[in-house]
């Protein structure tokens, strides 16, 4: 890696707002570039710049369940701000550059498997795209993703559940206390990716010192144990003491001493509201940190007149938070998975989900074949209120990329059982990922739409 440059993109997505006055805006990457062309950073040799490359529809269809079909929940700046993350993702792995920084809008972790609407900001999961993206092309197998955000990357976790080639970590403000409302510890993945999802809920009004304990102790020891093929930073920058939606109180220099030790592939630019006095700084103090650019002197222009006391009591209860993780994740492999989980053949979960930013009210049933020789087949019923009596209800089907061949069969006959009946739903969804095949059934209309990948490496 000597020698190779820090990639970094910037998409600030112009054409594209919830509101003109909306906390996700595009000034919260301007005041960023700015800064960092001040400051001379794209001058440097370790340092440069790459164009975004536009997502296509089937990139995210293999992600994806968009309600009713992928362009009904994408716009063009959607496409880039995925692609951005691709782009710099390819030439990672071709030996371009050593790591990147993906600093673009709209942001994406909220956004889960099913997509009605725009839900935490997010329709489409930027780095969920990346890892699939990853997969299919160049064979990457076991992936991180630490999403260091102040809200819980709640569809991250849903999309890699039961993935057991994910790890998934999420440090985040006490979801008692936040949107969305999840990301406990109980929270661990499902029957065959048990322990592959951690979460530890962090108390309003931590400091630096808890987030590098939770860094030092648990999230880098599990990394290390992990041993993934490619690390993804999901970079919120919401726990910045500034953020107005967030209530922790981490600085720059914190986010830039953790991206050090992370180390990541590649960070994808999260949430982070505080236009003016944290985004600019926490920004470019990654950056530094991927470039091995010495960050010391970026510092907040009011941080000595502010206060980064660490409550005891709650930094003890953090503490016993990651002790107990610790102890189950070296046990993982040792778990009775039926007494936790239930036996038979299909784990069965309901699940509501809130769009808060379009007010959508969703209804979830979730299955997983329980297979011995691949991770299973999921089958997913979802029924989307949107109000004034519109409903959209949608049966999916999802095929997992290293799908043993009954699972695939299986599947197959869930999805033309569920087209020839035409019963209970008005869209019919597969994702194939063991032969890069999207379907989607309109039943209202008898038409079936297909979309398929390159061959890998094409």
């Amino acid at each position: 890696m000597k020698g190779k440059k820090t990639g970094v993109i910037f998409f600030p997505a112009f054409d594209w707002a919830i509101s003109p006055t909306h906390p996700e805006r595009e000034e919260r990457l301007l005041y960023t570039r700015d800064q960092i062309f001040e400051e001379g950073l794209m001058d440097l040799p370790q340092i440069a710049e790459y164009p975004p490359k536009l997502a296509t529809i089937h990139d995210i269809a293999r992600v994806h369940f968009c309600v009713p079909r992928v362009q009904s929940q994408v716009t063009e700046a959607h496409l880039i701000a995925a692609g951005a993350t691709m782009s710099l993702g390819d030439s990672i792995i071709q030996g371009e550059i050593k790591n990147g920084f993906s600093i673009v809008r709209p942001p994406g972790h909220h956004a889960m498997r099913v997509v009605h609407g725009n839900r935490g900001f997010c329709n489409i999961n930027n780095e969920a795209v990346l890892v699939d993206y990853l997969r299919r092309r160049y064979g990457i197998c076991r992936v991180a993703i630490v999403d260091s955000d102040v809200h819980h990357g709640d569809g991250t976790q849903e999309i890699f559940y039961h993935d057991p080639d994910v790890l998934f970590i999420s440090f985040h403000q006490d979801g008692r206390t936040i949107f969305p409302g999840t990301g406990f510890a109980h929270e661990l993945g499902g029957p065959q990716a048990y322990a592959r999802t951690i979460n530890i809920p962090l108390p309003p009004g931590m400091t630096d010192t808890t987030f590098h304990y939770v860094a030092d102790n648990l999230v880098l020891p599990l990394i290390n144990d992990f041993k993934p093929d490619f690390i993804i930073n999901s970079a919120g920058q919401d726990n910045h003491y500034t953020d107005p939606l967030g209530s922790m109180k981490f600085t720059a220099r914190g986010y830039a001493d953790f991206t050090r030790k992370l180390n990541p592939h590649l960070a994808v630019l999260e949430g982070g509201y505080a236009i003016e006095t944290a985004l600019p700084y926490i920004n470019m103090s990654i950056l530094m940190a991927l470039a091995g650019i010495d960050y010391s002197k970026v510092r907040e222009p009011d941080i000595d007149s502010c206060s980064f006391k660490e409550n005891p009591d709650r930094f003890a209860q953090v503490q016993k938070t990651v002790e107990e993780l610790l102890d189950i994740w070296s046990r993982r492999d040792k778990a009775d998975i039926e007494k936790i989980f239930g036996s038979g053949k299909f784990y069965q979960r309901k699940k509501h989900i809130y769009y808060d930013t379009d007010y959508i009210e969703e209804e979830q049933f979730e299955k997983v074949r329980l297979c011995g020789s691949c991770p299973g087949y999921m089958l997913i019923e979802s029924r989307a209120d949107r109000g004034y009596g519109e409903t959209a209800r949608v049966f999916a089907v999802s095929i997992p990329f290293n799908a043993c061949q009954d699972c695939q069969m299986e599947a197959y006959n869930w999805y033309e059982e569920a087209v020839n009946k035409k019963k209970g739903c008005d869209f019919v969804q597969m994702q194939d990922k063991s032969t890069d095949t999207c379907l989607s059934f309109d039943i209202s209309k008898n038409q079936e739409w297909k979309s398929e990948g390159p061959r890998p490496g094409v």
